[in-house]
């Protein structure tokens, strides 16, 4: 069991942190989204959602265009194809993991 904690303590903190997991998932389903779409779709404060877009724009894993729409400003935000990489990879991670602890449960049933 040590192996599969380490294996969940390994995982990309980037990406694991609850808020940027949402984002990064919500992105990995369009080639780009605007800011108030993100911000309806995972349920975070402009202040919030801004503040995790840069840490995840630092990571280079979002690219984050800045535009006007007339006088409007606009914020697009797509996955680079390292934060598709990474978002992918996670959740493949993550259901290896989760497939692993689901042999526990078989496991000990078989033991009973």
């Amino acid at each position: 069991m040590s192996r599969f904690l380490e294996q969940l303590a390994g995982l990309d903190r980037t990406v694991h942190e609850p808020a940027r997991l949402a984002i990064l998932t919500a992105l990995s389903a369009f080639e780009a989204a605007d800011f108030l779409s993100l911000q309806k779709l995972t349920g975070l404060t402009p202040g919030n959602l801004s503040v995790h877009l840069s840490k995840l724009e630092e990571a280079s894993l979002v690219a984050i265009q800045k535009s006007f729409r007339g006088k409007k400003p606009r914020t697009s935000v797509s996955l680079t194809p390292a934060g598709r990489s990474a978002v992918e990879a996670y959740w493949q991670r993550l259901d290896g993991l989760r497939k692993q602890a689901g042999r526990w449960k078989a496991g000990a049933s078989s033991r009973s």
